[in-house]
C-alpha cells in the first residue's frame, strides 16, 4: 500500500484536551500561523453543553504547543453576532494579508451556520468584522492576495444541491461577497466522492497556488475524512490547474480513527517553510490535535501529474 504522503510527527497527538487549563472536552480543527517567530495555533474545543470555544496556543518550533489560561473567541453576548453565535463558534482559518491576520470561523445558531470573519494584528486584541455568508455556509479560507483589485476566497455552501463543492468568491472589501462559481465538484466513487471543502488557506508556489482540503467517503460503517490538495493558477484562481486523484493523508493511527468522530484527519491551517517544506496540522477524530510534514514539490506533482479534472 503507498504510504501517505504527508510525514506524521512522531509524537503526535501534539496538544489534547488534558493540556488546556480551563475545561473542555475536544481540541481539534485548529488554524496555525507564524507570527513574530511564533506559531500560533487557534483551536476549537467542545464544552460539556456541546457547544464550541476557540482557543489559542504558541510554540517556537510549531511542534511543541502550550495553551493560554483563557479562551481566545467565545460566542458574542451582545451585538448583531449575538444571534448568529449563540450554538458555539467553530473551525478557525486564519490568513495573513498585508499586516494583518483575517480569521474566518462557523458561527453556529438556531438559524444554521453562516461564515464570521475578525480581525488581529497580535493575538491578544480581536475585533469581530462581519458575518461574510448567509446560512448555510460551513468553510471558507482566504487567499492572502488580491485578484485584479479584489480579495477571493475558496467556499463550501452546506449543501446537497452542488453537492458539497467548492465555490470562488470575491469581495472588494472583504465585507462583501459576489461573482461566485463553483469551482471543484466532488468526484463520484472517488476518495473524496461525498462531500469537499477548502481546508487550510491557499499558499504560494513557484507552480500555483496550492490548496488542501478535505474530502468524504461514504462507507457502510459510516463516513470517513481524508485529505487532498488542488492548485490553482498564480494570476487567475479561477483556473485549476489539477486536484490530486488521491489523497494525501487518510486516519491512521488510533486516536484519528476513534474519538469523538471516528476516521477523521480534517484540517484548517498549513504553514509553508523555508526550506521547502509545509507543517499540516489537523484535528484527529475531532477530538485532538496533530501534525505532519510534506515536501511542496511532491504535493505539486501530485495535482499536475496524478491529477483530475476539477468538475
Amino acid at each position: 500500500m503507498k504510504p501517505d504522503i504527508i510525514r506524521r510527527y512522531a509524537h503526535n497527538p501534539i496538544l489534547t484536551k488534558g493540556e488546556i487549563p480551563y475545561a473542555v472536552e475536544t481540541v481539534h480543527n485548529a488554524a496555525v500561523v507564524k507570527h513574530d517567530g511564533e506559531y500560533i495555533m487557534l483551536f476549537r474545543s467542545h464544552l460539556r453543553t456541546g457547544r464550541s470555544i476557540i482557543g489559542l496556543a504558541r510554540s517556537r518550533d510549531g511542534f511543541r504547543f502550550t495553551a493560554d489560561p483563557q479562551p481566545f473567541l467565545t460566542p458574542a453576548r451582545e451585538g448583531p453576532f449575538a444571534a448568529y453565535e449563540e450554538f458555539g463558534v467553530e473551525d478557525p482559518r486564519v490568513t495573513r494579508i498585508e499586516d494583518v491576520y483575517v480569521i474566518t470561523y462557523s458561527a453556529y445558531s438556531r438559524s444554521g451556520v453562516r461564515i464570521a470573519l475578525a480581525k488581529t494584528k497580535d493575538f491578544t486584541r480581536v475585533e469581530r468584522v462581519s458575518l461574510i455568508t448567509q446560512a448555510d455556509h460551513r468553510n471558507v479560507v482566504l487567499f492572502p492576495e488580491k485578484f485584479g483589485g479584489l480579495y477571493a476566497r475558496l467556499d463550501r455552501p452546506h449543501s446537497e444541491i452542488a453537492p458539497w463543492s467548492i465555490w470562488l468568491s470575491y469581495s472588494p472589501d472583504l465585507r462583501f461577497w459576489g461573482r461566485s462559481e463553483l469551482l471543484i465538484r466532488p468526484e463520484p466513487y472517488h476518495w473524496d466522492e461525498m462531500k469537499i471543502g477548502p481546508g487550510a488557506p491557499p499558499f504560494k508556489t513557484d507552480r500555483g497556488w496550492l490548496s488542501i482540503y478535505h474530502g468524504v467517503f461514504r462507507t457502510m460503517d459510516g463516513a470517513v475524512y481524508r485529505l487532498g490538495v488542488a492548485l490553482h493558477d498564480l494570476q487567475n484562481p479561477a483556473m485549476v490547474i489539477g486536484v490530486s486523484d488521491s489523497w494525501i493523508l487518510e486516519p491512521q493511527d488510533p486516536w484519528e480513527r476513534t474519538g469523538y468522530v471516528h476516521n477523521v484527519v480534517f484540517t484548517c491551517g498549513a504553514v509553508p517553510e523555508p526550506d521547502g517544506t509545509v507543517k499540516i496540522y489537523w484535528g484527529a477524530a475531532d477530538t485532538v490535535m496533530c501534525v505532519g510534514e510534506a515536501n511542496v514539490s511532491e504535493l505539486v506533482d501530485l495535482c499536475i501529474d496524478h491529477g483530475r479534472p476539477a468538475k
